[in-house]
């Protein structure tokens, strides 16, 4: 891959990250500050359209990018498309009107993030070698919209509709930008459609393996505690008073990047169960920080549990897709890491949206206040929960550890 090429994918990564990292991380204080009449359950509601466009996104890009058309031209057709409607929900005053436009938008922008990915490993030589150097400046872009809105203030001024404007305009710039991206011809064009390959379903026979099926089962069920924090991270920290959380909020993936730098030397000495575990404990570990921090002689515990995401995230998710990547073996690789998504992303982030803002709406005690402590802790019960089935249950054979170790 030229350096010239190299440079123009990782600009659409950043742009396609920061398209969603200039709304996503504020959505929920957007929802109850900036909407009228709004309760936590409708939170909830609004995250669930990332949970709806996961299950769909297998559709629109294994049918229309992998058979009828270019994967740059899909990507600029879908932006310029979210760009309007990106704009029209900012503008927005009642739920009612807001949910339908979120729900539209997120269909659309779920499948991006195959068509960005697509497009960059078709124009790589080493993907293994080259993918996280362009993938990074994604990382990059979705923290610095998150400076940005905190920099700006726009949290304590209210002006979380400014978000959707940023993105609007992002969206747009990526729009008109991917029609010049290096072209990405469908590779499938002419083939019949396979509902079972789409949806991944062709690796279903993974679950045979009592290991993997242990992973699959804790992949779903770490999910739920996981929709606690993206929904309800950023209206817990600034109902607490935290100024600028989204720029904190930022760290995360700052060490999001450092952590994923230091995986390949643990693997050695940790292997795939203990890595698995320990992405597990981090979870009950930063919502037990989250429920007893607060700004001012706890404040660290707020630092210092979002600066867990790197551990949460890149321990359990990323071990886990390296994981099933060998474990599926050349035949199933992409079925395998779809199926893995559709139950992650779609199924466990959904039953997590559902419970959690019914939870804390039951815990409210004002009308912006609420008895955090004790919501923190349930999902932080069921991380834990969910560890200790999984190391009970997981039995990391050799041949499981070296097949990551040989990664």
């Amino acid at each position: 891959m030229r350096t010239s090429t190299g440079l123009r994918l990782s600009f659409m990564m950043f742009l396609e990250f920061f398209t969603w990292g200039a709304w996503f991380v504020t959505l929920g204080t957007f929802v109850i500050k900036n909407l009228e009449n709004t309760t936590d359950n409708d939170i909830s509601i609004a995250f669930l359209t990332q949970s709806y466009g996961a299950v769909i996104a297998p559709f629109i890009v294994g049918i229309l990018a992998d058979r009828f058309f270019s994967a740059q031209i899909m990507l600029g057709i879908i932006h310029l498309l979210g760009a309007v409607l990106l704009w029209f929900a900012g503008n927005m005053t009642q739920f009612s009107a807001f949910y339908p436009i979120l729900l539209v938008y997120m269909v659309l922008y779920m499948p991006t993030l195959a068509l960005v990915n697509s497009i960059s490993f078709r124009q790589m030589k080493d993907p293994g070698k080259q993918f996280a150097v362009v993938r990074v400046f994604g990382t990059g872009g979705w923290i610095i919209a998150g400076l940005i809105i905190g920099q700006l203030g726009w949290e304590q001024g209210h002006q979380l509709q400014l978000t959707f404007k940023m993105a609007a305009v992002s969206s747009l710039i990526l729009g008109g930008y991917s029609f010049t991206l290096p072209a990405t011809p469908p590779l499938k064009k002419g083939t019949k459609i396979n509902i079972r390959e789409i949806l991944g379903l062709d690796a279903i026979g993974m679950l045979k393996d009592p290991s993997y099926r242990t992973f699959f089962v804790a992949s779903i069920l770490i999910c739920i505690p996981l929709a606690f924090y993206y929904n309800f991270t950023n209206p817990f920290l600034n109902e607490i008073g935290m100024k600028a959380a989204a720029s904190k909020q930022s760290l995360g993936q700052v060490s999001e990047v450092l952590f994923m730098m230091i995986i390949p030397f643990l693997f050695h000495r940790l292997g795939v169960k203990w890595m698995l575990g320990i992405g597990m404990l981090a979870w009950g570990l930063r919502y037990t920080l989250f429920a007893h921090g607060d700004i001012n002689a706890h404040y660290w515990m707020l630092i210092v549990g979002i600066l867990l995401h790197g551990v949460c995230y890149d321990f359990f998710f990323v071990t886990g897709q390296i994981y099933t990547d060998r474990k599926a073996g050349e035949k199933f690789k992409s079925s395998a890491q779809g199926f893995v998504t559709l139950a992650t992303y779609g199924v466990g982030m959904l039953i997590g949206f559902l419970l959690s803002g019914p939870i804390v709406e039951k815990y409210r005690t004002g009308p912006s206040s609420h008895d955090w402590e004790t919501i923190w802790m349930i999902p932080a019960g069921i991380a834990v929960g969910v560890l200790v089935l999984f190391v009970i249950a997981f039995k990391d054979k050799q041949n499981d550890q070296q097949a990551v170790l040989n990664q």
